[in-house]
């Protein structure tokens, strides 16, 4: 075995080998030449091949180059023509592949209507390009690329007008990107990433994807390697996220997720791309508002109101969904389209319907309802009946929820939170309403209420005597208890059931400061039966009014808290 099938072997797309082997070679060439003769043009980029099959088989399973390779170099360690894969060896196939690309462009503008001339060179360029696969084993030597200006050819073939050969780029680009490998090598990662954004390299696999057609196999497999780059690229750097859908990614996404195509793993992807790109992200949030992608959400959701997805990707790819719209609602311009698009309506007959969505458009609610940017949300949810609905799920957790893998807690700190941002956001008529579902058949929603009050007050007094003896232990030890770890310790309580309680000590005080009388006094009367404290519920609201607000401006925290105080007063 010679270096070049060693540094070409790739199984599943055909071992590439050396231009200098046997006659059976030459036929090999040969029929692959006239299956490459073929031109074909699309959305008048140019021309391209129709031979894709000859560059990737369409076995789409990937494999561990490195530990092949190193199989393989066992395997021949006995070879004196076995040539190490080195710096020198890396610089000069790098200069091969310069050459190549150079001559096939050459070629193709010295006879752009003759296809004869330029295909050899063009099986000779994607040999190359399948051979430099082995840089992505030495992360290393990714300097090489940049300083050899290999990234810059690399970006400028993603144009081609052969399509095969941009998915061939795209394919190594993948490889070289792949975050187990970025990870062996910090240094050698930043310099490639820091290259290929600075030839807008999103831009530019965007602009390619605009003119694969999904029909075809190798081309559908194009795209979705193109989006495992993205993904590889915002896992190392997530700061990119903006950049890249301003780039034309974000357009991209919402136009591939609402094309009226079948189900397939491009379309899982997509809705883990857009997710991604909207986590933590007010600008890529606010860009995705102006394209109208809320309305494009709210469209694929809706297919899910009264049908269960089919497959367990299927499922997947609707919860990727409702993560990208409970991020959007983040943003308070979003949740004005949300309202606009009927989105509610949307979120209260999934409620009603009893599918799989029922938990995720609970959170979406959630979302939307939330603070003083969800008040126009919560008169609406009001006016389309949705008490009716969501009083049903504070009653009782249901059975459903439960074997979908949801949580009780999960259920009911959504549930809860969506009550209490109700009585703080209503005023007059829906308020009134709102209230008197306290006090229907003998206010046994107050009953429920200090039942969840109870059961997650004991949660969290048991979350504390933990936290309590790991300080105690740390102090021992002579440890320092900073900031961060008051920090992680508050968050743990959080986890473990003190967000659920704010939010029920909440609703309590509220109620209680109604003018309803009989809502206080069977407040008051449960805590006083079940040995229940006014000062542990007081003390609970304080602590929930320090941490108020988040992000939120100085005046906003301080009008809310001395609004809490007000109610605590009358408590």
């Amino acid at each position: 075995m010679d270096v070049g099938e060693l540094l070409n072997y790739q199984p599943d797309r055909g071992a590439t080998r050396s231009r200098e082997d046997d006659a059976g070679e030459e036929d090999l060439r040969s029929a692959k030449h006239q299956k490459l003769s073929s031109v074909r043009h699309r959305d008048g980029t140019g021309a391209g091949t129709e031979g894709g099959a000859d560059m990737k088989d369409s076995d789409d399973s990937t494999v561990d180059r490195k530990k092949i390779l190193e199989k393989l170099m066992d395997q021949d360690e006995d070879d004196p023509e076995a040539e190490p894969v080195d710096e020198s060896s890396v610089k000069k196939m790098i200069l091969t592949f310069e050459k190549r690309s150079y001559k096939n462009q050459e070629l193709r503008i010295k006879f752009p209507d003759n296809p004869e001339k330029f295909m050899e060179s063009e099986l000779d360029l994607n040999d190359i390009i399948q051979e430099m696969h082995v840089i992505a084993t030495m992360p290393d030597l990714y300097h090489l690329l940049v300083e050899l200006n290999s990234v810059h050819s690399l970006m400028s073939l993603l144009s081609h007008e052969n399509t095969d050969v941009a998915i061939a780029v795209v394919d190594l680009i993948q490889e070289l990107t792949d975050s187990d490998t970025l990870n062996e090598s910090e240094e050698g990662a930043e310099v490639l990433i820091d290259a290929l954004l600075e030839g807008q390299v999103v831009a530019l696999l965007v602009q390619n994807m605009e003119r694969l057609d999904e029909q075809v196999k190798e081309e559908a497999d194009g795209v979705f390697n193109t989006l495992a780059i993205i993904e590889n690229m915002a896992e190392f750097r997530p700061g990119l996220c903006t950049e890249a859908a301003q780039q034309g990614l974000m357009q991209w996404l919402l136009k591939r997720i609402k094309a009226k195509m079948p189900f397939d793993a491009n379309k899982l992807y997509c809705s883990e791309i857009l997710a991604i790109l909207l986590q933590n992200n007010d600008n890529t949030r606010e860009l995705l508002g102006e394209l109208d992608g809320i309305d494009v959400l709210l469209q694929q959701l809706s297919v899910f109101k009264r049908h269960n997805p089919s497959t367990a990707e299927e499922q997947e790819m609707m919860e990727n969904l409702f993560d990208a719209l409970c991020s959007c609602l983040m943003l308070p311009a979003n949740r004005e389209r949300f309202l606009k698009g009927e989105g509610l309506q949307l979120m209260n007959l999934m409620l009603r319907e009893k599918k799989m969505s029922r938990t995720s458009s609970l959170k979406v609610l959630d979302h939307g309802m939330i603070g003083p940017e969800g008040a126009d949300n919560c008169h609406k949810f009001v006016d389309i009946l949705g008490l009716r609905t969501i009083f049903p799920l504070f009653m009782k957790t249901p059975k459903k929820m439960r074997s979908a893998g949801v949580s009780e807690k999960e259920h009911e700190e959504h549930v809860c939170s969506i009550i209490a941002s109700m009585l703080r956001n209503l005023k007059s008529q829906q308020r009134s309403r709102l209230l008197n579902k306290f006090t229907e058949n003998d206010c046994e929603k107050v009953d429920r209420l200090m039942e969840l009050h109870f059961k997650y007050l004991e949660a969290v007094q048991q979350a504390d005597k933990r936290i309590e003896g790991e300080k105690h232990d740390m102090v021992r030890r002579g440890e320092i208890l900073d900031d961060n770890m008051d920090d992680e310790f508050y968050l743990r309580r959080l986890d473990a059931g003190l967000f659920v309680l704010q939010s029920i000590c909440y609703i309590m005080v509220e109620i209680s400061n109604s003018g309803l009388s009989q809502l206080q006094q069977r407040v008051h009367q449960i805590l006083n039966l079940r040995g229940g404290s006014v000062k542990v519920v007081r003390h609970i609201m304080r602590e929930y009014a320090e941490s108020i607000g988040d992000g939120k401006s100085e005046e906003f925290k301080e009008a809310e808290r001395k609004r809490i105080m007000d109610l605590l007063e009358n408590f």
